[in-house]
Formats: structure tokens, sequence, C-alpha cells
């Protein structure tokens, strides 16, 4: 009776007292204080689409420039269908004609992919959880370590036969794509797809394989640019321990509780308006602008600044050396694309969500 009372307060906030604050004050401020305190040794990054649109990275959502509204041009039965992976095996041809839009190499990391740089280069971060496959976290000099590529990325591909599997790099797949070539297995003339999500896929299995020691660990999680609308992933903001405060950088509010959902294990449970709240901040806005405010409360932004022109410079100085004028490069020859599809629930994308979700802005 004990455990559901527990249950029933914390799920959906019958009885039980109103829990200690975790923040001195659950402002910008308040997170940046606990930064610096010896609390803090462990956060973990959640991010979305929204961190990459100020990259110059194309929506799929914009009336008559997003990508949404012109899928028209290739043909299909409906919109989501260039991601859905039967439909992809039969009719590859669309989505590869869409990637040559996407693909990595054109696009530069974000101010928000240098504050999770510095969080790295400050042996703070323990994890970056993306949605994103645009590979743009590596490029900003993620190690591959403190990166879960949640819905996959152009970064690898593999030939869809079973007996085969084998993988290629991000050159190879490039060099076929942008020659309008249908990818094709050299060793068994099998089709070969790159290493992202699609609809009826399930998520990489490092996702799973981490996320339970990483949401024991973490003594404070930042979300970034992401509307929290899809599962699993949205689920994660619930694993973290009671005591530990949750930042959501974003354009507007998300992710607040739903106690049904929570009830089921899969809601967000945030909480920031309510007489209970304890732990939970929202800045709302452009994510660069929020990572620029946080940096400059805790005495990073010169040389968070600082990182981006250099690291900027040293894209811009490759890509001309490489003869191709476009941004890319970095520790991992990356960079660009769009937010991979997501499953509705569980591990398995099953029946396509509206293409909405794969937009690169903020619902």
């Amino acid at each position: 009776m004990e455990l559901l009372r527990n249950l029933l307060s914390r799920t959906l906030g019958l009885g039980g007292e109103k829990p200690e604050k975790v923040l001195e004050e659950l402002t910008l401020e308040g997170v940046s204080r606990f930064l610096q305190s010896e609390r803090c040794k462990n956060v973990v990054c959640m991010v979305g689409a929204g961190i990459s649109t100020s990259a110059g990275i194309p929506d799929f959502r914009s009336p008559g420039t997003g990508l949404y509204s012109n899928l028209q041009s290739y043909d299909l039965p409906y919109p989501e269908a260039i991601f859905e992976i039967s439909f992809f095996k039969e009719h590859p041809e669309p989505f590869f004609a869409l990637a040559r839009e996407l693909y990595p190499g054109q696009f530069k990391p974000t101010v928000c992919h240098y504050f999770m740089r510095l969080l790295q280069d400050k042996g703070l971060l323990l994890r970056c959880y993306t949605q994103n496959i645009d590979t743009l976290e590596r490029v900003a000099g993620l190690e591959p370590e403190r990166l879960v590529e949640a819905h996959g990325s152009f970064f690898t591909s593999h030939c869809l036969r079973p007996g085969c599997r084998r993988q290629y790099g991000l050159p190879w797949m490039r060099e076929r794509i942008f020659s309008s070539l249908v990818p094709k297995c050299e060793q068994c003339q099998g089709l070969v797809k790159p290493d992202i999500v699609f609809f009826g896929e399930s998520l990489p299995s490092r996702f799973f394989s981490l996320l339970q020691s990483d949401f024991q660990q973490v003594d404070l999680l930042i979300i970034m640019g992401t509307s929290l609308q899809v599962q699993p992933f949205a689920s994660l903001v619930s694993r973290v321990p009671t005591n530990t405060p949750r930042l959501l950088i974003n354009k507007e509010k998300t992710g607040q509780s739903d106690p049904l959902m929570s009830l089921m294990g899969f809601g967000c449970g945030m909480d920031f308006d309510s007489d209970k709240a304890y732990r939970d901040v929202a800045w709302l806005g452009e994510c660069d602008k929020g990572c620029l405010e946080l940096a400059e409360l805790l005495g990073w932004k010169k040389e968070l600044e600082e990182l981006v022109r250099k690291e900027h410079a040293a894209i811009e100085a490759k890509a001309t050396q490489g003869g191709s004028g476009k941004a890319g490069g970095g520790k991992d020859e990356a960079g660009g694309g769009s937010q991979a599809p997501p499953p509705k629930s569980g591990g398995v994308t099953e029946t396509p969500p509206p293409l909405t979700q794969w937009g690169c802005g903020i619902k």
C-alpha cells in the first residue's frame, strides 16, 4: 500500500509533501551555480533538431520551401513513405535524391554543439543523447564514447542483405549519392543504406545498453532543441533520480507532466510552474542564445566564442583545401542533415507519425 501511495504521489501529484529544492533558485543562474558545485560531476545532454537550425539545415515544415512541401516531386504514395524501410527496399531512389539535399558535409556545428564540447573538455559530459542524424556532434569534436546517436546517423552505412552486412564509410556513400547512383554493395550487390533509423527499424543497441547506467549516474540533465514528443527518447527525462535538476533550453516549454503517461512509464514529468516545482528550469528562446547565456554565467563565454571561431575557421580551411567549397570535416568527416525518423513507442519504429516530427525546428 505504501508503494502504491508513493507511486500515485510521484506520478499524479496526489498527497505527499512538496520536495525540497535541489537548486538554490529555479533559474538559469541557479543551474549555473549547481553546475559549478561539487555536487555536479556528470552531465547528460538530450538534444533534438532545434540545436542545428542555426547551422542552416532546412526544415521539413516551412510552406513552399520546406522539404515536406517539396516531397511531391518524388512521386510518393504518401510523404512518410520516403522514410519507411519497406518502401525504401523496393524504391530507394526517392530517399537518395532527398539525401543529396541533406547530406553531411554542407553545414557547420552551432554554439550548442560547441557548448557540449566544452562540457566534455572540462570533464563534465557523461553522455550526449541526440535525435539528429546530421553528425554535427562528431564534427564539433564530441568523442564517440560520449555520444549516443539514438536515431542513427549518416556516419556509417551497411549492406541490407542479412548474410553480408558489409560496412561502408561516409566518403564512400557520399560519392555514390552525389553521382546519382543507388549505392550497391561491392561484395554482393545488395542495397546499401545509411545507418539511420527508418520507420520499421529498431533503435541502435547502444541506446539501450547505456541509458540504464547513464540515467542513474547523472547529476544534471540538459535538454535542448527537442519537443519531447517522440518515444522512447522523450521518456528518458523521467529516468533520472528525483534529486537531479533538469534544464530545458528550447523555444517553448515541453515535456510537462502528463499524469496518465507518467503512470504508464512514458511521462516526462517536467514541472516548471506549479507550487511543487523543485528542480526543473525552462529557458525559452533560441538554443544558441541560451547556451551563450549559460556560458556567461559560468564564466565560459569567451572560451566558447573562441572555440566556435577557431573550429569554424578550421572547417572552412579544410573545405577550401579539399576543393569542395562546403563546410565539413572536423574531428570526424561529417556535418548536415536532419532529424532521424522517430519511433512512436518502444524500440521499433512502427506506423509513421506526422512528418512534422522530422522537422528541424521546435514544434
